[in-house]
């Protein structure tokens, strides 16, 4: 896994843009008085989409707007791997390597990644275009192996597509993301095994003369009920 401490370099100062400042408001104005901590995780969310990545003075600076010590903000931008302590490329690629998409194949994965952009795990180029990285868990394991780009998950991903995928981003295209295979959502690979036919259809109902049998019935019922008793 990368480094989950902050870089040694790091930007004189940080303030949220106009958007991103109207957005941190309305997400605390969520939360009661004496909680906006709650909002913690959005917030450096906004400063990472701004940025690029999360800097101390980003930090600082929603520990003031939340009224948050620092280092509990800093506690929660060094646990989730989401948060970039560091500076990452334009195109972030980040492989799942954790146990379900190491079984499908994420080694292969990673090493066209490797080949294709001449980078290591943790690396980025001297262009800032891309830098290569490792997902602890995509939550997506019936889909793996996996690859995230910026919001975007691509799955189903061997050697192979993953070349096709960075050459792609190369010529400076996004790509349509999901199932490298055409897999519909998280749908078993394949195709389909079972209900294979169409069923039976159900024999047409006459509602009309249901209607008519209810009614006859109720009648005879109430005709009985109001009978003299023997």
């Amino acid at each position: 896994m990368s480094n989950r401490s902050l870089a040694k370099e790091q930007p004189a100062s940080f303030a949220f843009n106009a958007e991103y400042l109207a957005r941190a408001k309305v997400v605390i104005a969520k939360y009661p008085p004496g909680r906006q901590a709650s909002a913690v995780i959005p917030l450096l969310d906004f400063a990472q989409r701004q940025e690029g990545w999360v800097t101390r003075p980003a930090i600082e600076e929603i520990g003031k707007m939340l009224d948050m010590a620092t280092m509990r903000v800093l506690e929660v931008a060094t646990f989730y791997t989401m948060f970039n302590l560091e500076p990452v490329g334009k195109t972030h690629v980040q492989v799942c390597t954790s146990l379900p998409c190491w079984l499908r194949g994420s080694n292969e994965v990673v090493k066209a990644c490797k080949e294709k952009l001449s980078l290591g795990m943790g690396e980025r180029s001297a262009d800032g275009a891309f830098s290569l990285g490792e997902l602890e868990c995509s939550g997506a394991c019936v889909n793996a192996p996996v690859i995230q780009i910026g919001d975007d998950y691509y799955e189903d991903v061997d050697y192979a597509s993953t070349g096709k995928l960075l050459d792609a981003f190369k010529r400076g295209e996004t790509p349509a993301h999901g199932s490298a295979i055409g897999r519909m959502g998280s749908a078993p690979a394949g195709d389909q095994i079972t209900l294979t036919e169409n069923p039976t259809p159900p024999p047409k109902q006459d509602f009309a003369a249901a209607k008519a049998a209810f009614e006859k019935a109720k009648a005879e019922a109430a005709a009985k009920a109001a009978a003299p008793k023997a």
